[in-house]
């Protein structure tokens, strides 16, 4: 008998899409002034060189989008995850090795210095390695690490998101961030997406030890 769709079955993802909302728009927006040939000094580097940008807005899209509806439990349990998942992995590694290669390969920003540098390469290959993870995990039959480094990988794609929040007073109260406030909020945001992710991870773990294993005589009884 199919399973009653709860409010918690599209809670989590929709919460996951309006969070997502912001730098989704964003990015569209941006390929839109690299469709239109609008470019100012600010963007001016992605004009020069529109592919990386143009791939990690796509597959960061994606990735955002489909990667929320794989936290419903309802469509845990049948095909769509399984499916959706083998569209979405290769969309968030698309995401995260376009990111690397815009910071490897593009000028920083006026308030861009080393520390966002950095953390731009070590955030980003940490997506990539829990992405891997992830599948290999799975494909051995570990679902609930599999659970965990997906997890992790969705924090950290999301670190746009949280970003809005962690600049948003900093932009209101003082103004545009110099290079020190603003690695701080960068890097703050991905911290944040991390712990988030551990918290969970932690409490499932605790869930499931706390969950009864059936006895011997229960075993023999079902046999």
């Amino acid at each position: 008998m199919p399973r009653t769709i709860t409010r918690s079955d599209w809670l989590i993802p929709a919460a996951l899409v309006l969070f997502a909302l912001v730098p989704v728009l964003a990015g569209l927006a941006r390929l839109n002034d690299l469709a239109t040939g609008t470019s100012t000094p600010e963007t001016a580097r992605f004009h020069a060189s529109p592919l990386p940008v143009a791939i990690h807005i796509v597959a960061a899209t994606w990735f955002a989008l489909a990667g929320a509806f794989q936290f419903s439990p309802a469509l845990r349990r049948n095909r769509w995850h399984r499916w959706s998942g083998r569209a979405t992995v290769p969309m968030g590694l698309l995401a995260a090795f376009s990111g690397i290669w815009m910071t490897l390969a593009y000028p920083w920003t006026n308030a861009d210095g080393e520390a966002v540098y950095l953390a731009r390469l070590v955030f980003g290959t940490g997506m990539a390695l829990s992405l891997a993870l992830g599948v290999t995990t799975v494909l051995k039959g570990d679902i609930a690490a599999h659970k965990a480094w997906m997890l992790r990988a969705y924090a950290i794609g999301m670190g746009a998101g949280t970003q809005v929040f962690t600049h948003l007073p900093w932009f209101v109260l003082v103004g545009q961030p110099t290079e020190g406030p603003r690695a701080v909020m960068m890097i703050g945001a991905w911290v944040i997406n991390l712990m988030l992710a551990e918290w969970i991870i932690h409490r499932s773990s605790e869930k499931r030890r706390a969950e009864p294993r059936p006895t011997r005589r229960a075993i023999l009884k079902i046999s």
